[in-house]
């Protein structure tokens, strides 16, 4: 059968198992929409309001399914669009194919209309990617971006397809399907040294990471705590991997993480880190972060063992398998006294909720979760509501936290939780953002719109940059410049006019009717919440400092 480039890559993409692709056409790319017509059953393609939606939605995909998310996008401008999404996924560890098209390859380096050397600008936040110079190379190309993008540590690819290579034809049999390439895997001696530095802990301590929610691990991690009695602290990618109602689970760890964890990590003589980077956010005083622990640290990257703390024994290799081989090495163990301690602290320490009578963020945020129950879904954009909702938001089931942990991207949240809905059509899925992460891309509420997806948009109104203006508030002398925001947006009339439905709710008497009318809507909806800007996300620990340094209020 002879087929185009364009038709190739439809067939590359479905024998990688794809059935939804987000993008948005554009003249080098108008051979494979064209392509796509009359496929809709085979592959379906979300059109989003702009790329960068598109790249978002591709990533709140992957993230709730564990599949590839794909995103398709035009030279130029629309490929240029893509990268906040690309490296939003790149530095949370997200497998996505991104595949742009480019201007001919004789006009390539011409300057030709909306031309980019977009393989070269994407290079420090792509794992590879790729310029397909023929349309022999289509079909590999593509098993070989897949095969990539899910191996080791999961990270987007970029395939680049000029436009005469969408057009030239070949024939065609069968496209390959990706296979993943081999795994590292760490020496028996590498899992003694690990088991012996474990058991001879009094107060073990496991820090679980994104990786073990992204190599479907979880059960395994609560195994290996239940066998050695180690309580587990999470960073926020790795958050929803261990249930709120796990009896040795003390919650978020680092800067905005709870006094019980940091408390923990300052007091452990064995810290058992688990598919986690040790970013700056959890651990701020690199030299002083579990300074009286042996670290043994398991991720699937070697390059991120050491990277930001000393690892006594690293393990490098699938946690899924290295997690039940160490458990399995090790002696049963109750640690009673160091557990109790902290489940005493804990219980001593426990964030305020319900105590003020006005309406406030953390009110939502449990109201929310009271009505989304343990299988809803919740997208995050950045700020000072990211962090209510990692705080207060009782996380049930792996991969229903969505959230930019690594970039911090403003403006990911309505395009992931677009993708997020469209991968998880029988769920719910909210996304909770702030007025001023809302406005980055809040045309994306077109995209929800016109697919009726039945999100609920809980916008915490508080007419600042919070995040920034806390930081001014703590460290800059409350010089708040360019932070008091105060737009003049209704967003009840903005979700009229996208042809949504919206909702104000300024008291907390009406906060479970609002959701409740909200979840019963049937297509997306924005709920304005107007809260005090005077709300703080605490506890917080300066930069560069440690839990000794916590700041618990004003």
């Amino acid at each position: 059968m002879r087929l185009t480039g364009a038709q190739i890559l439809l067939e590359a993409l479905i024998a990688q198992g794809v059935d939804t692709v987000f993008g948005y056409p554009g003249g080098t790319v108008l051979d494979i929409f064209d392509a796509l017509y009359g496929r809709e059953k085979e592959l379906r393609l979300i059109l989003t309001a702009h790329e960068q939606g598109a790249a978002h939605a591709a990533d709140g995909y992957a993230r709730s399914t564990g599949k590839t998310g794909v995103v398709l996008a035009t030279s130029g401008p629309g490929a240029t669009n893509l990268v906040t999404g690309i490296a939003a996924a790149y530095l949370d560890s997200v497998p996505l194919v991104a595949v742009t098209g480019n201007v001919a390859q004789d006009l390539m380096g011409r300057d030709g209309f909306q031309e980019v050397n977009i393989t070269q600008m994407t290079k420090p936040v792509v794992k590879e990617n790729f310029l397909v110079r023929d349309v022999r190379d289509m079909a590999e190309t593509v098993a070989t971006a897949f095969s990539l993008a899910n191996s080791g540590r999961k990270r987007p690819v970029l395939i680049d397809i000029p436009k005469d290579v969408g057009r030239q034809a070949m024939e065609f049999t069968a496209a390959p399907c990706y296979a993943p390439l081999p795994e590292p895997r760490p020496e028996a001696g590498e899992l003694r040294a690990a088991a012996e530095k474990i058991a001879a802990a009094k107060r073990p301590l496991i820090y679980a990471g994104g990786g073990v929610t992204f190599s479907e691990a979880s059960g395994k991690l609560l195994d290996l705590s239940a066998r050695i009695g180690a309580p587990i602290c999470a960073s926020i990618m790795g958050l929803s991997s261990v249930p709120y109602t796990y009896p040795l689970y003390l919650g978020m760890v680092g800067m905005h993480g709870s006094p019980t964890a940091n408390a923990a990590v300052r007091d452990c003589d064995a810290l058992i880190a688990v598919g986690a980077r040790f970013s700056d956010r959890v651990a701020g005083n690199r030299e002083r972060f579990a300074a009286d622990a042996a670290v043994v640290h398991i991720d699937i990257d070697p390059g991120e063992i050491s990277k930001n703390v000393r690892a006594d024994v690293p393990l490098v290799g699938n946690i899924e398998r290295i997690l039940p081989a160490l458990t399995a090495m090790l002696p049963e163990a109750r640690n009673r006294e160091w557990i109790h301690g902290l489940l005493q602290h804990k219980a001593m320490n426990a964030l305020p909720v319900g105590l003020s009578e006005r309406l406030t963020p953390h009110d939502i945020i449990v109201a929310l979760r009271h009505a989304l129950g343990d299988e809803g879904i919740v997208a995050t954009d950045v700020g000072q509501h990211q962090m209510w909702t990692a705080q207060y938001y009782r996380f049930s089931r792996p991969r229903t936290l969505i959230s930019s942990c690594g970039l911090g991207a403003m403006g990911f949240g309505l395009g992931a939780a677009i993708g997020a809905q469209v991968g998880n059509p029988g769920k719910r899925v909210a996304l909770v953002t702030g007025d001023g992460s809302f406005h980055m891309n809040l045309n994306e509420l077109a995209t929800a719109v016109s697919y009726n997806l039945p999100l609920v948009i809980v916008v915490i109104n508080n007419g600042v940059l919070g995040m920034v203006h806390q930081w001014q508030n703590l460290f800059y002398n409350k010089r708040y410049a360019h932070t008091e925001l105060n737009r003049a947006t209704d967003y009840l009339l903005l979700a009229r006019a996208f042809g949504a439905r919206g909702f104000r709710l300024r008291h907390k008497k009406d906060l479970r009717a609002t959701l409740d009318k909200a979840l019963r809507c049937g297509g997306p909806c924005v709920i304005d919440c107007l809260v005090d800007p005077t709300e703080r996300v605490y506890p917080i620990i300066p930069p560069g400092c440690t839990e000794e340094d916590m700041i618990f209020f004003d």
